[in-house]
């Protein structure tokens, strides 16, 4: 029996919440959290996790950040909603439930905002969260580091693009390996980079 805690693609999916156009000049380094979510939908596309995505009132803020569109193809819900949990929006739940997922990888803007109001209310209705610390964001920092000292304080478990995708993928065996280990080559040769240029 796995542990509660160890991702198993059997039971996980995929939430990318309000990652949305009109955030880009908003988000410090929009571009490299977009790019960590692309990661994810790569990897999660190629182990067949599920993933649901949701727009908070597209109709001001735009849609799903166009990398990440062109990632997901055309068979991903896109929830919209006006409610900054995911959670209390119907049609999220019914995705979950339809699903029959217990475990949610959870990534999106913002940390404190709506992404922490999801995750709250999806572990007091029984889920283990997996909150993506490199793929979540806030317009300050400081609003990122307090969303995610709370969520961890209460139950939500710390992960990072790579560990969950290695978690999922759990053989060196599997048939995804390794494209997942590409995924993970790249992102480390895209992180020397930035050390090199200090950004």
């Amino acid at each position: 029996m796995s542990h509660s805690n160890l991702l198993d693609r059997t039971r996980s999916i995929l939430a990318i919440i309000d990652v949305q156009e009109a955030f880009r000049p908003m988000i410090p380094r929009c571009e490299l959290l977009a790019a960590r979510i692309v990661d994810l939908v790569r990897g999660c596309s190629l182990l067949n996790v599920p993933i649901v995505v949701t727009e908070q009132y597209p109709k001001g803020l735009g849609h799903t950040a166009a990398e990440i569109r062109n990632a997901l193809g055309n068979n991903v819900p896109v929830i919209e909603k006006t409610t900054f949990s995911a959670w209390a929006s119907e049609a999220f739940r019914e995705q979950l439930r339809s699903d029959g997922r217990d475990q949610v990888i959870l990534c999106g803007i913002e940390t404190h905002i709506c992404v922490g109001q999801t995750a709250q209310e999806l572990i007091e209705n029984g889920f283990t969260v997996h909150v993506v610390e490199d793929a979540v964001a806030s317009r300050v920092e400081a609003d990122k580091e307090t969303g995610l000292k709370r969520l961890f304080g209460l139950g939500a478990v710390p992960t990072s693009v790579e560990m969950a995708l290695f978690e999922l993928a759990r053989d060196s065996r599997d048939p995804a390996f390794k494209d997942i280990q590409s995924i993970a080559k790249c992102r480390a040769d895209l992180a020397s980079v930035e050390r090199a240029v200090g950004t």
